[in-house]
């Protein structure tokens, strides 16, 4: 079924929208100051390099000090966060105090390594945290000028389950404003750069997570996702990265919280530069819901369906997915074919046309109360009054508003959202779900491009909001998706592709990605010759 009228209108009017405002931003907007260094420092401490698995092993054999390890990070954060602005409050002191007391437990103990390891899997390790989850006596503010000076008080469940587990947080990352926009850029905290191209985004709303790790100023750390918050950071920066399956993660003490439906679509999980720490990290992470994914059930690859999904189908909200990521997505299904002996099918979904239309009205859903979700403009203007777009817009063109213009830009369309949803693309959702849930079942995997390009420059998505529904229409499916590294493109930026599976089959994933991390080299040092 075609487009009708009113959607044909409702495209040529959202592109008319963010053209104009990309041809504001450009025209109105200061110039920023050109990076003086144009590549990330390499890293020299071998300590950067390895896994947080292995890190932890190293600490609790007296192989490395917690103290060295957690210095080792403090030293690469202070080089390379002037560059990137990834890490915008650190806890230094506070983090030495505490892996001198983890070094001062492993002398005290008696009872073993393996005793250490059940007990605190990831003791004396070094973590970020997406400012928008609660660190106790850090910044809380999803860089809202508004809450500037709020700080947290409690640690969100994320949080406290993996420093439980003697994970030692080192600092909280930038996001976007309000955590809904694909660029970590606020008028408290600033931008966020790409470690691979300073020029380049982060991606968001855990761009600061993306960057620092992508920069080797992390190892591990937690973000969460609604529209492949997650996802997007980890294929821009070079990092893998997990949506769960909703509801097996935590997301309360998370700002902003989820109203409407989109508790139902809002997953929270882990960020990493090796494969091998996704799956201890999930289920410490998960805390008691951990026994939902039946993570210790070994998973044997051969023994399961593969399909690739080469793209949208031509959505008119969508760029059409770019030759290098058409071609490391073949050479993906190619290598697999050839090492593995399987397989993969490939198939197309009509329905993915919609993926953008499925996603914002989905979004937009009251709860079952019938309480619609807190509007954007609403947010934005807390704790005083709703914000006024087109004002906040005129500000903006004299250098008065408080936010930047993606979030303004992210009010004027809400504006222009229809009162009643489709019935359409309710339908087109509907049908979607149907057919993927029957396709994946328990043992199927499937490959879906990330986004259609590499990292853009900065600002740049202002004219290309809606590709995100290559990662957002996965939210809306409820499926758990892992987003996997595939090396780098001629301009030296990182390539990937998202790896889901059916609902709660979560372990899956993580295995296809511990194969492509062996299969295609993973991370990569941005630094490096």
């Amino acid at each position: 079924m075609a487009l009708t009228r009113l959607e044909k209108a409702q495209v040529w009017l959202l592109k008319a929208v963010t053209g104009l405002l990309y041809a504001l931003f450009w025209l109105l907007s200061p110039r920023e100051e050109e990076k003086k260094k144009k590549k990330l420092p390499p890293v020299r401490d071998p300590l950067l390099l390895a896994s947080a698995t292995q890190l932890a092993k190293k600490i609790r054999r007296k192989e490395v000090s917690s103290v060295q390890v957690v210095r080792a990070y403090i030293d690469r954060i202070q080089e390379v966060n002037p560059f990137l602005n990834a890490v915008i409050k650190d806890r230094f002191d506070a983090a030495l105090q505490e892996a001198t007391q983890v070094d001062k437990l492993i002398e005290e103990e008696t009872g073993g390594e393996e005793v250490l390891e059940d007990r605190l899997p990831f003791l004396g390790v070094p973590l970020s945290v997406k400012e928008a989850f609660a660190v106790q006596g850090m910044p809380f503010t999803s860089g809202l000028i508004s809450r500037k000076g709020v700080l947290a008080t409690v640690d969100s469940a994320p949080v406290a389950l993996l420093k439980r587990a003697g994970a030692i947080p080192m600092g909280v990352t930038n996001t976007s404003e309000l955590c809904m926009w694909c660029e970590s850029n606020n008028h408290l905290h600033g931008i966020t750069c790409n470690p691979y191209d300073f020029d380049r985004i982060p991606g968001g709303s855990s761009g600061g997570e993306g960057s620092i790790l992508g920069g080797a100023g992390a190892v591990i750390g937690i973000g969460s996702d609604i529209g492949g918050s997650i996802r997007m950071p980890c294929f821009f920066n070079g990092i893998f990265g997990h949506k769960t399956t909703p509801g097996v993660v935590s997301i309360e003490n998370h700002y902003p919280s989820a109203s409407g439906r989109q508790a139902e679509y809002c997953s929270g999980g882990p960020m990493c530069r090796y494969a091998e720490d996704l799956l201890p990290m999930l289920r410490i992470m998960a805390g008691p819901n951990a026994c939902m994914l039946s993570l210790d059930r070994k998973v044997d690859l051969k023994t399961l369906r593969f399909f690739t999904v080469p793209h949208d189908g031509g959505s008119a909200f969508t760029y059409p997915v770019s030759r290098e990521l058409v071609d490391i997505q073949r050479k993906v299904v190619e290598r697999l074919e050839a090492d593995l002996g399987v397989a993969v099918q490939e198939v197309r979904f009509h329905e993915l046309r919609y993926g953008f239309q499925i996603w914002e009205t989905y979004m937009g859903l009251p709860d079952k109360e019938g309480k619609p979700p807190k509007l954007f403009s609403e947010m934005i203007g807390e704790p005083g009054q709703p914000v006024w777009p087109v004002w906040e817009l005129l500000k903006w063109t004299v250098g008065k508003s408080e936010h930047t213009m993606a979030a303004i830009g992210l009010a004027l369309m809400e504006m222009a959202r229809a009162t009643k949803p489709s019935a359409f693309i309710i339908q087109q959702k509907e049908k979607l779900q149907k057919e993927m849930d029957e396709l994946l079942g328990t043992d199927g995997v499937f490959f879906y491009p990330s986004h259609p390009r590499v990292a853009p420059k900065h600002h740049h998505l202002l004219f290309r909001a809606t590709d995100c529904a290559y990662t957002g229409v996965l939210n809306i499916l409820g499926l758990p998706v892992t987003q996997c590294p595939l090396g780098l493109s001629q301009e030296g930026l990182p390539m990937g592709l998202q790896v889901g599976a059916g609902k709660l089959q979560d372990r899956l994933t993580l295995e296809v990605a511990l194969y492509l991390e062996k299969a295609f080299g993973g991370w990569r040092d941005p630094g490096a010759d």
